[in-house]
């Protein structure tokens, strides 16, 4: 059988009392911030952030990582323009050029 005897004085029951109650206060005062509209709209808000952030650092590292392939693939380890490679490319691109302005001119006239 369990020993219900309480061997505090009231004055001790009452700090208790009153620790127990600011106790209580602090904690339905941070659950209700937790619980205002504008912290979960903060949070949420934080989380897309995060994410967005997140996949604009991979996104940067995928073009980065392109961007190198293609360099690579055009000038040489001394940094010369490797011209058996670039002289090809920029007659296609010189061609598709000018094959959107001959387009264009053909829509407007």
């Amino acid at each position: 059988m369990a020993d219900t005897s309480d061997t505090r004085t009231p004055a001790q029951i009452e700090a208790d009392i009153r620790r127990r109650r600011e106790t209580l206060a602090e904690t339905l005062d941070e659950i209700g911030v937790r619980v205002h509209p504008k912290t979960i709209v903060g949070d949420a808000k934080a989380k897309v952030v995060a994410n967005v952030d997140h996949t604009l650092g991979r996104a940067y590292v995928q073009v980065n990582r392109a961007v190198s392939d293609v360099r690579a693939q055009l000038v040489d380890e001394e940094g010369a323009p490797r011209l058996e490679r670039v002289v090809p490319l920029a007659l296609v691109v010189v061609g598709v050029v000018g094959l959107l302005a001959l387009s264009t001119r053909r829509r407007k006239g």
